[in-house]
């Protein structure tokens, strides 16, 4: 399973949204210059978090982007089901009649396994828990 640079990207842009949660809005020209993404993408993908209800937008000349939620709101699921759907490791788990040996299919049974692996770690992560581990890792970056 590889993940799109649609959702890298988006959870990037999410979690530096969360990491200024409480301050000022970002503007899209700072993001993407702090994650090395194109302007045209990220507004494209700020457009989707917008329409899903994660971010939303500040006008004004000293507007941006924000969080329309806490960070410890926004599951990582919830951004990665808005970026790219639900977690799907293989038709055959979501169809049983994708394939006829899906009845008997042990192989199926696995990627079930991984599907909901994925989805358990997903569900477990927050904004606010990514911006606490960048903070962490910050913090012992710095100790001697």
């Amino acid at each position: 399973m590889k993940l799109s640079t649609r959702t890298r990207y988006g959870v990037r842009a999410a979690l530096e949204l969360a990491e200024s949660a409480g301050r000022r809005p970002l503007q899209l020209k700072t993001i993407a210059q702090h994650q090395e993404i194109s302007l045209k993408y990220l507004e494209q993908l700020m457009a989707m978090l917008r329409s899903a209800g994660f971010v939303r937008s500040v006008r004004g000349s000293k507007g941006g982007y924000v969080l329309a939620k806490l960070p410890s709101q926004i599951k990582l699921s919830d951004v990665f089901n808005c970026l790219e759907g639900p977690v799907i490791t293989a038709e055959c788990v979501q169809n049983d009649n994708y394939c006829a040996r899906s009845a008997d299919c042990v192989v199926k049974q696995v990627w079930a396994q991984v599907q909901q692996a994925v989805t358990n770690v997903l569900e477990s992560i927050t904004l606010q828990d990514l911006v606490d581990k960048a903070k962490d890792k910050k913090t012992s970056n710095y100790q001697i």
